[in-house]
């Protein structure tokens, strides 16, 4: 494989707002499935999956779509998404990540999968990264848009932030989770949170790098969760616990793989009393006699969970467990992903 830009390549990211923003943006759907940079040189495709692993075993019959349906040298940002009645199927998504090559192929056939390009950063031998997200989109409608394919789709597009909003309303029903906005006239910047997201609800992606046993016994009680600050330190941000005693019994035999062999670092046990950033473990001063301890995983685990606020770096509030993330590495698990709430003069809120 030879083209002007070529992988492992980071995707832009997005940080997260309250509401669609206004000025010189392009909108777009926010699509909910695995990110993924589609590097193509003739016979040759190659997906590239956010932190870098290539998912080109997990969808094979979207590298033959890609074939089909893509310009002979090119490298395209998208999603990888599956269609269930009418609506995105994050669950049916994540069942082909599944080491057994015979079961991702009859799922291939079953629930095969799409592709939404919504970018392009090179086409034949030109490095496209460095010109505005504008003419990248013209260029990509250009190559592509203009070619109907069932399993290889452009993303709508508009730079009315009215329409954008209606969007934001209207779409939800088809499982897409928000919108996008990106400058007009920004370059691609790999892995920097150039664009801006609006969810329809308040998530994050965290490590989960521990576990507390429930009381009634030995089963799973709360995940413990964890997000990397700026200097790479994995800190405790709050659990996870509403799960069902079905469930968490089977908690127990999902996290077995990863739990932490005897003698091996955990970032959360290696800290001292001078230590400034957060840990699980400490004295609880509203209930001195809770048992504090758990169970150290590899933090190798990602998962999404539901939040209501922040109180300073963790969540006020036990997260919700949403579903588990295969797509994600855990190091881009990062606090810039919160949203930070609109500020408010309590004076309007008391009238």
């Amino acid at each position: 494989m030879d083209l002007p830009v070529m992988p492992p390549v980071e995707p832009m990211l997005a940080k997260s707002a309250a509401k669609v923003p206004i000025g010189d943006y392009l909108y777009e759907p926010k699509w909910d499935g695995y990110r993924c940079i589609v590097f193509r040189d003739g016979a040759e495709v190659l997906l590239g999956s956010r932190g870098g692993k290539e998912l080109s075993r997990y969808f094979p019959e979207l590298v033959e779509s890609l074939r089909e349906a893509l310009p002979e040298r090119c490298v395209v940002d998208g999603e990888i998404v599956v269609v269930q009645d009418g609506r995105l199927d994050f669950d049916r998504l994540s069942d082909r990540i599944h080491p057994a090559d015979s079961r991702v192929r009859l799922l291939a056939q079953q629930t095969p999968a799409s592709f939404i390009g919504f970018d392009l950063l090179a086409l034949g031998d030109r490095d496209l990264t460095g010109l505005p997200f504008r003419e990248r989109r013209a260029a990509l409608v250009d190559a592509l848009g203009r070619q109907e394919h069932e399993h290889v789709r452009v993303t709508r597009i508009t730079d009315d932030d009215t329409q954008a909003g209606t969007w934001f309303e209207r779409f939800e029903g088809a499982g897409l989770d928000g919108v996008v906005a990106k400058p007009a006239q920004g370059p691609y910047t790999p892995g920097e949170r150039t664009m801006v997201k609006v969810k329809h609800e308040r998530t994050a992606d965290v490590v989960v790098a521990g576990y507390r046993l429930h009381k009634t016994g030995p089963i799973v009680g709360s995940l413990m969760l964890g997000l990397y600050g700026a200097d790479g330190v994995l800190n405790y941000v709050g659990g996870a616990s509403a799960f069902t005693t079905v469930r968490r019994k089977e908690l127990i035999d999902e996290l077995a793989p990863y739990l932490l062999p005897e003698g091996e670092a955990h970032p959360w046990l290696e800290a001292d009393e001078t230590d400034e950033h957060r840990r699980p473990g400490t004295l609880n001063r509203w209930n001195a006699g809770k048992d504090m301890s758990f169970v150290p995983l590899r933090p190798q685990l990602v998962c999404e969970v539901r939040y209501d606020q922040l109180q300073g770096d963790r969540f006020r509030h036990n997260g919700r467990f949403v579903r588990w993330r295969p797509d994600r590495e855990p190091d881009s698990c990062r606090y810039d992903q919160l949203d930070v709430p609109a500020s408010y003069d309590l004076g309007d809120v008391f009238g």
